[in-house]
């Protein structure tokens, strides 16, 4: 084939026009449906906002903490229900330690404790770093 045939193909290609399929209009799925079934379903509950919570803890069994800064929370007493609604972070126990003392069960506070106070008494590594020889001069060799 020669390659000004070539280049004539090519400019008469056409790109849809008749005989071509539609496109699919993408559907955007919005969370505001969502939001409002679930306000409805906490107004079914009687849920009223709890004012002057700064911050919710939730502790799972390995030493971390589901953390949230600034939540909103709505509760139902009469069925025992309550909803934080924020953004959550999981931070480890060490990090808000002297924060959540307060928080903790008398059990966890003495592991805690001794936990710490094992890692005192151990001994530092220091074979790692040589020790200094005694010497006049670092300069002079033997």
């Amino acid at each position: 084939m020669n390659p000004e045939k070539l280049a004539k193909l090519q400019a008469s290609v056409r790109i849809g026009g008749k005989g071509t399929p539609r496109r699919k209009v993408k559907k955007v799925h919005h969370t505001a449906g969502d939001d409002k079934k679930l306000q409805a379903t906490l107004k079914k509950l009687n849920c009223q906002p709890v004012p002057g919570i700064e911050e919710v803890n939730m502790f799972k069994n390995d030493t971390t903490i589901l953390n949230f800064a600034a939540p909103k929370v709505q509760a139902a007493v009469g069925s025992n229900t309550f909803v934080i609604q924020g953004v959550a972070e999981v931070k480890n126990l060490t990090e808000l330690l002297p924060s959540v003392m307060g928080q903790l069960d008398p059990n966890t506070v003495s592991s805690i404790r001794a936990h710490g106070a094992a890692a005192s008494a151990a001994p530092a590594d220091d074979d790692d770093v040589p020790d200094l020889v005694d010497t006049d001069n670092f300069d002079q060799t033997d």
